[in-house]
């Protein structure tokens, strides 16, 4: 603790960092019934807070090291935050990125004056060529999260906490990906205020700092979550697991719902958007307060970086008011007869907000609908599925059934009398030139496609639902053809929203 504390408070971060102020959420501060104190690291010159690990690391390096150059693989706000510190110390930088970074960021890099290699599909193929470059140019490799000085930096955003409200301070939220930030900030609260709370936030899907503190060791995901990309890590740090194995108080899981309510929150509060992982510490702060009924507390949240893609909006305020738990999503079984739609919306839903409605003739006894309704919380949605099965109306809750959301909710009517022996299953492709093609090749066969959705959400990954039609029987060699195929996908040939509606 000792040695962190020094190297913390002897950090070169100002020489490219700033300051960021520590703003009140007046508003959501009264609505919560607590103080609520959001760091805004978001209006670092990079837009996050990796700059100051960056920096910190790069400055101290030798003359002899700086003539050599700093390399680092990363998809996003390191990559930034090494290129810019790199320039202002006139080092050659080098930043290898996957080919399904999002080109805003890569024009970043380069704007900050880092040189570009765009290589393999994900950020392990990244790292790993970026090490073979390495052992062939002795570039020095910059880590986005596991080095002493690259977490002292970023644990200098506690020493500012601390002078920006010295008085009382219960708790600071902190988004985690490898553990970088949340390692320097809690060494450096549990030293000087050990009363105070440090609380990491991971999504649930990229959660392998809580799974590593759970077992005990670190631990590597198979396939981490892609929408909060700035935190999706396979495996923390050794070094960074071990200081939050020894000050971090607890981790909070979030689901992306719940995300872009938070997302939501920080722009009702600051009038700013921030990136997915910008927005955990806000999210983990609100789901807090809300389970655990505290008031009048001072809570501190962390606005880690506001790299968002335009295109990703829409898929986020689709989502909020799930997230917020202002809205449900009901698949209904109403008669099919005239009149049943209006006591269907008259005497059910009533006073609530209809917030989405779908619905296509499929036979003549009975009607299926995909409707959203708003609630004022998550008891009023259970109320509502029981008002519903007392009326006689079958309903099957779908607010948390991701399918549904993502894609059966613009896929309502598409029931075909023609399709055999077909199977369900999602796909996250790739954004990348020619990854429907290597789709077809791996799936070429005694198969069909019967079934097609994509819609483009801004991220890494497109979301895609394929329908594969079997006329002959099933294809005993269709796993090891996807498996060699390498995409992430999952069947849903099972999902109760998949049989109602396709």
């Amino acid at each position: 603790m000792e040695e962190m504390l020094r190297r913390i408070l002897t950090s070169r971060v100002y020489e490219a960092a700033i300051e960021t102020p520590l703003d009140a959420a007046v508003s959501l501060s009264a609505c919560m019934s607590n103080n609520i104190l959001l760091k805004r690291e978001d209006q670092q010159p990079v837009f996050s807070f990796k700059i100051r690990g960056a920096y910190n690391r790069i400055a101290h390096l030798s003359s002899e090291e700086k003539k050599r150059g700093v390399l680092a693989a990363s998809a996003g706000n390191h990559a930034q935050g090494v290129a810019f510190s790199a320039r202002k110390l006139q080092i050659p930088a080098l930043i290898i990125m996957p080919e399904t970074t999002p080109q805003i960021k890569v024009e970043a890099v380069k704007y900050f004056g880092g040189e570009v290699v765009l290589h393999g599909a994900s950020y392990s193929e990244a790292a790993d060529y970026a090490r073979q470059i390495i052992e062939e140019t002795g570039m020095v490799f910059i880590h986005p999260f596991d080095d002493p000085l690259v977490i002292a930096g970023q644990g200098t955003v506690a020493d500012e906490l601390l002078r920006q409200n010295p008085g009382e301070l219960d708790a600071i939220f902190v988004p985690v990906g490898g553990g970088g930030l949340i390692a320097g900030i809690a060494a450096y609260i549990k030293a000087l205020r050990p009363d105070i709370m440090v609380i990491g936030v991971e999504p649930q899907d990229s959660d392998a700092m809580a799974r590593s503190l759970e077992k005990g060791e670190p631990v590597t995901l198979e396939a981490p979550g892609i929408f909060a990309d700035g935190v999706a890590v396979k495996r923390v740090g050794d070094l960074t697991f071990e200081l939050c194995r020894k000050f971090v108080d607890e981790i909070i899981r979030v689901d992306t719902d719940e995300l872009c309510g938070g997302i939501k929150a920080i722009y009702q509060a600051t009038r700013s958007i921030v990136e997915p992982a910008g927005a955990l510490g806000m999210t983990g702060l609100l789901k807090y307060v809300r389970e655990s009924g505290c008031r009048n507390k001072t809570l501190i949240a962390i606005n880690s970086g506001a790299n968002m893609n335009f295109e990703r909006l829409r898929y986020v305020a689709e989502r909020t008011m799930i997230g917020e738990k202002l809205e449900a999503l009901f698949a209904v079984t109403i008669p099919e007869e005239p009149g049943s739609l209006k006591r269907f919306c008259r005497d059910l839903v009533g006073e609530r907000n209809i917030t989405e409605f779908n619905y296509r003739l499929s036979s003549r006894d009975r009607a299926q609908i995909f409707v959203g309704i708003s609630i004022r919380d998550s008891r009023e949605r259970q109320s509502f599925s029981r008002q519903l099965s007392e009326a006689g109306y079958e309903n099957i809750d779908l607010t948390d059934n991701s399918l549904a959301k993502t894609h059966i909710r613009y896929m309502v009517g598409g029931r075909s009398q023609e399709v055999q022996n077909e199977r369900l299953f999602r796909f996250w492709f790739p954004e990348t030139p020619g990854a429907l093609v290597k789709f077809l090749d791996a799936t070429r066969g005694a198969r069909n496609i019967s079934l097609f959705h994509y819609r483009m959400q801004g991220g890494d990954y497109g979301r895609v639902l394929v329908g594969l039609e079997f006329p002959e029987g099933n294809d005993p060699h269709l796993e090891e053809r996807l498996a060699a195929l390498g995409y992430r996908y999952r069947e849903e040939t099972d999902n109760p929203a998949y049989s109602l509606f396709l």
